[in-house]
C-alpha cells in the first residue's frame, strides 16, 4: 500500500462543486490535492457524432444500478476530469429568490433553506465570472436581485429563434436570451476567428473539442494546474473507495483510494467530498464504521435520502418549414416559473436545446409521427424540428433515497409534483398552436438517458441536505458535516430544494462560500 505525502485540502470529484473548490483554494496558498475517478476526455470527432453520443452513451458510465423493485437501468453519469459538466448544456442560471422561501404545492412542501438568497448572491457574480456566464439582465421576469450585469454579453439570436421570440411577444409571453456558460467571442452572431466556441450544432449534450463550453475542467482545473503548480496536484482514475475516521469518529484521518490497480492513502487537514449528490451520498454510506454504522456523517438517518432530480422533459416540436437555425440554445421562457392561467402553482422553466439530430430521432420510437408523416425521412423531420426543455420542481421525499443491498447500488424514486409538469407542457402546447408549429409534441427520452425518469440523473440533488438541526440535516450552514468537524460538501447534495432551474451555478456559488470558510480554517 502507496502512502503519500499529508495536503492542507483534499478534494474528492473535479465536476463544477470540486473544481471550483480546489482552483480558490490553490490561488489562496492551500496545498491542495484533488482526486477524480475517471481520466480526461478524449477530444475526437465522436465528440460531435449524435449516434455517438446519445444512441450508443459512448461517454455515459458503464454501471448499473437498480430500482427498489429490482429492475436494473444505467444511470446518467459521466465519470471525466470536470464530471459532468463535460456534457452539460451551460445553462446557468441563479435560483430565483422566492426558492429560497417555503412554497406550497398540492403534494406537499418545497421547504425553506436554511440561509436567504442575498448569503449566495456575491458568490453568484463570482461564479457567472468564473464560468464565462453570458445574458442580459432585466428580461427574464423572474430572476432574482443582483450586484452587478452578467460579465458577458447574451448569445446573440439567429434568425429562426429571432423570429420565434417576437412571436411569443405577440402571443403574451416574456421570453429571454438564456445565461449559457461558453468560451464565445461573437460579432454579428458570429463566431470571431480566434473564438474558442464556433457556434456549432454540438453543443448541448455533447463534450465540446475545442474546450468552447464552460465546464469545470476547462475553467477552473487546467488554468488552475498552470498557475499553481506547486499547489494543486490532481490525480486520475483515483476511486476513493472509503474515508476513516480517528478512534473517536470526529475528523478523517484516511482517504482510502483505488488508483492503477493499486490501493493507495492520503490525509489532509481538511476534506471536500464533491462526487455529486448519488455519488457523495454513497460515499459517505460505505464508509461505515464503529463509531458510524450506518454510514459517515448519518446521525440523523438522512444520508442518502430526499434525492430529487427535477421533472424533467425534452419536447420536440415540428416546425411548417426548414429550420437553418445552427445555435439553437439562446431562449428560455418563465412566465409559468410561478404559475400559469389555471394553475395557482409553479410550474417551471421552458428553454430551447440544441438542434436535434437525424441520429437522435431514428433512436427514438416514434409511432405518432410515423403516423402523421409515414414517409419523412429522418433528416427531413430533423431540419424542421424544434426542441424544448421543460423542467419542474422535484419535492424532496426522505423515502426517495440512494442506498446500497450488498454490493448493489439502489435508487428508490417516487414522482412528486407530475400535474405541475403537466400543466407546464400544457402550457406549452398552447403556445405552440398560435405560432406556426405543428401542436404535437415528443419526447426525446434519448436526450435524457434511457430508462427515463429513474436514469435521468443530470440535476442529482439532495441526499446530504445542509440545515440548522443535526436531526434533520447532514450538514450545517456552512456545509460541514454536523457530526464530523473536517469534512465538508460542495456538490448539489446540500440543497433542501431544487426550485425548477438548472443547478450547475448554485454549485458553484456555494462551492466558492465553501471555500471561504475552509480557506479561513485552514489560515
Amino acid at each position: 500500500m502507496a502512502t503519500d505525502d499529508h495536503y492542507d485540502l483534499i478534494v474528492i470529484g473535479s465536476g463544477p462543486g470540486g473544481a471550483s473548490v480546489a482552483q480558490a483554494a490553490a490561488a489562496r496558498g492551500v496545498r491542495v490535492l484533488l482526486l477524480e475517478r475517471g481520466a480526461y476526455l478524449k477530444r475526437s470527432p465522436e465528440n460531435w457524432d449524435a449516434k455517438a453520443v446519445f444512441v450508443d452513451a459512448r461517454y455515459q458510465a458503464q454501471e448499473t444500478w437498480y430500482t427498489a423493485g429490482g429492475q436494473p437501468f444505467h444511470p446518467g453519469l459521466h465519470y471525466f476530469v470536470g464530471g459532468n459538466s463535460k456534457v452539460y448544456g451551460a445553462a446557468l442560471f441563479r435560483l430565483r429568490e422566492r426558492d429560497f422561501e417555503e412554497i406550497a404545492y398540492p403534494e406537499g412542501l418545497s421547504p425553506a433553506w436554511p440561509l436567504p438568497y442575498t448569503t449566495f448572491e456575491p458568490y453568484y457574480t463570482q461564479a457567472e465570472h468564473l464560468f464565462h456566464v453570458h445574458g442580459a439582465r432585466g428580461e427574464d421576469p423572474t430572476e432574482p436581485p443582483a450586484s452587478g450585469p452578467y460579465p458577458y454579453p447574451a448569445i446573440a439570436h439567429e434568425p429562426e429563434i429571432a423570429t420565434l421570440d417576437a412571436d411569443l411577444r405577440r402571443a403574451g409571453v416574456r421570453p429571454f436570451h438564456l445565461p449559457l456558460g461558453i468560451l464565445l467571442d461573437e460579432k454579428d452572431g458570429v463566431a470571431t476567428p480566434t473564438s474558442p466556441c464556433i457556434r456549432c450544432e454540438a453543443f448541448d449534450g455533447f463534450p465540446c473539442p475545442t474546450n468552447g463550453k464552460a465546464d469545470a475542467q476547462v475553467v477552473c482545473v487546467d488554468p488552475a494546474l498552470a498557475a499553481y503548480p506547486d499547489h494543486l496536484t490532481l490525480l486520475t482514475d483515483a476511486y476513493v473507495t472509503r474515508l476513516e475516521t480517528d478512534a473517536a469518529g470526529r475528523a478523517i484521518k484516511k482517504i482510502r483510494v483505488r488508483r492503477g490497480g493499486r490501493d493507495e492513502t492520503y490525509s489532509a487537514n481538511i476534506v471536500v467530498v464533491a462526487c455529486g449528490a448519488l455519488s457523495s451520498a454513497l460515499l459517505l454510506l460505505r464508509s461505515a464504521n464503529d463509531r458510524h454504522p450506518h454510514g459517515l456523517a448519518n446521525s440523523s438517518g438522512q444520508v442518502g435520502r430526499n434525492y430529487m432530480r427535477h421533472n424533467q422533459s425534452v419536447l420536440m416540436a415540428l416546425l411548417r418549414h426548414p429550420n437553418p437555425t445552427i445555435f439553437q440554445k439562446t431562449l428560455g421562457i418563465a412566465d409559468y416559473y410561478f404559475g400559469g392561467p389555471g394553475y395557482d402553482y409553479p410550474l417551471g422553466l421552458i428553454q430551447l436545446l440544441a438542434k436535434t439530430h437525424p441520429a437522435q430521432i431514428q433512436g427514438e420510437v416514434l409511432p405518432e409521427w410515423l403516423k402523421w408523416l409515414p414517409s419523412a425521412p429522418f433528416a427531413t423531420l430533423a431540419e424542421r424540428t424544434l426542441s424544448f426543455w421543460l423542467s419542474s420542481e422535484d419535492l424532496p421525499r426522505a423515502e426517495n433515497r440512494i442506498f446500497y443491498d450488498g454490493e448493489r447500488i439502489m435508487l428508490d424514486l417516487k414522482e412528486t409534483n407530475t400535474n405541475g409538469h403537466r400543466a407546464l407542457r400544457h402550457q406549452l402546447e398552447q403556445l405552440l398552436k398560435s405560432l406556426d408549429v405543428h401542436p404535437m409534441l415528443m419526447e426525446r427520452t434519448l436526450y435524457l438517458g434511457k430508462g427515463i425518469p429513474i436514469a435521468g440523473t443530470a440535476h442529482q440533488a439532495g441526499t446530504l441536505r445542509f440545515g440548522k438541526d443535526p436531526a434533520t440535516s447532514v450538514l450545517d450552514c456552512d456545509c460541514k458535516a454536523h457530526d464530523i468537524d473536517n469534512l465538508y460538501v460542495a456538490d448539489a447534495s446540500f440543497f433542501p430544494s431544487i426550485g425548477a432551474v438548472n443547478p450547475t451555478l448554485t454549485i458553484v456559488a456555494n462551492a466558492l462560500r465553501v471555500a471561504d470558510r475552509v480557506i479561513e480554517r485552514l489560515a
